[in-house]
């Protein structure tokens, strides 16, 4: 009987001491990714070699940047964009895990020249959208931008650092 009532006295203080203890809310705080201006970046007609417009570029030349890309933002202005610059020229593949706005994705050879463009690629997407042909530079934009500016294969870019 002794037993009993300790255990039930051993119960009962801890149901009391577990109600009395303060509930604290956990908050997640996320880091809000904004644009970083750092160059300019000129689309020009391959034929002509008149521009057809000139973009505020943030650049991904190292392999988290190039990974992260424009995953976890909420849009882009029309006239910035994200310049993927890698060490090689090989067929290249994106996908828009993450990305929560809709992108066209310009793949540039080593002589900066366009090879292809994924366009309308949809927000949080796994689909795989590769190059028609080896790249070094990828360029997003916003989706119909392309189509807007008339940017087809052949057209060529150029860019300058801040």
């Amino acid at each position: 009987m002794r037993r009993i009532i300790y255990t039930i006295a051993i119960i009962g203080t801890t149901i009391l001491f577990t109600n009395c203890v303060e509930k604290k809310e956990t908050k997640v705080l996320t880091k809000i990714v904004s644009f970083k201006k750092e160059g300019d970046l000129k689309l020009l007609k391959a034929e002509s070699d008149s521009l057809l417009v000139t973009l505020q570029i943030e650049i991904a030349d190292n392999e988290y940047e190039t990974q992260t890309g424009l995953m976890y933002r909420k849009s882009m202005e029309d006239n910035h964009a994200m310049l993927f610059i890698f060490e090689d020229e090989i067929r290249r593949s994106f996908y828009m895990k993450n990305t929560e706005f809709a992108l066209d994705i310009i793949f540039i050879n080593m002589d900066k020249e366009i090879v292809s463009i994924q366009k309308n690629a949809q927000p949080l997407d796994y689909t795989s959208l590769p190059s028609d042909a080896p790249t070094m530079y990828v360029l997003e934009v916003n989706a119909g931008l392309s189509d807007q500016w008339g940017i087809a294969p052949g057209d060529t870019i150029e860019w300058t650092t801040n």
